[in-house]
């Protein structure tokens, strides 16, 4: 669903199950491909573009920025390290502190999967912070910021402090126990490329989370504005 465009750029709130850019294999069930359509009007040979800010796994889902323009994504891109990032997720286990703060360096090996090392050389810095939003007997709400940006970074941190993310088929060994991955990116802010206001974008906690959760809380979640009837991406 688009939650709000203008000539610089478009939000959206992705669904799970879609890439944010084609691979090899797929190419139609992208995010990317689905906009470019939308700005194009459906005419092929039309010169309107968009262009990828930052990526969401496949199997998470919440807010995207894309841009219309070179700049734009440049200006983006650029403060990127001060663009606050807040996600939720569902974790397997109690967790002992009710916040805190994973750091690790990560790299990553030949079969694309991310992991922690001990040689700063090898793996870049990285810091996920997270506080409890709701505690079950078996799993954890969680809200986290991320810090920095690493590919696979919330899902490696958590998995490594032995509360992987509910449905994560990569890094958890009962993900293909679950329908999804409970991760979303829930909330934005950012300075708008072309005139430098300061924008914030939220989306509430999925019905999926609340469905492995049971009730959650109303007070311990942020606030979010409803969302405005946009072109929606459909399944």
């Amino acid at each position: 669903m688009i939650l709000h465009e203008d000539q610089d750029i478009l939000v959206v709130d992705k669904p799970p199950g879609f890439l944010t850019m084609g691979t090899d294999t797929e190419k139609e069930r992208t995010v990317y491909f689905i906009l470019t359509d939308y700005v194009r009007k459906g005419y092929s040979k039309s010169r309107n573009r968009i262009f990828i800010v930052h990526r969401l796994d496949r199997d998470a889902s919440g807010l995207l920025i894309f841009v219309k323009s070179e700049e734009a994504k440049r200006r983006l891109q650029g403060q990127w390290p001060e663009t606050k990032k807040t996600y939720v997720a569902v974790v397997h286990g109690r967790l002992e502190k009710p916040a805190a703060t994973i750091s690790s360096c990560l790299m990553e090996n030949a079969a694309h999967r991310v992991y922690s090392t001990a040689d700063p050389q090898k793996g870049y810095l990285s810091h996920t912070a997270y506080k409890v939003v709701q505690q079950t007997r078996d799993l954890a709400l969680l809200e986290i910021d991320l810090l920095t940006g690493r590919k696979h970074q919330i899902r490696v941190h958590l998995a490594e402090s032995g509360h992987p993310i509910v449905g994560d088929r990569r890094y958890s060994k009962d993900g293909k126990a679950y329908k999804r991955m409970a991760l979303h990116a829930m909330a934005l802010s950012f300075k708008h490329p072309a005139s430098g206001k300061e924008m914030t974008f939220t989306t509430g906690v999925p019905d999926y989370f609340t469905k492995l959760m049971g009730k959650v809380e109303a007070k311990t979640v942020s606030p979010h504005p409803p969302s405005p009837p946009e072109p929606t991406i459909k399944k």
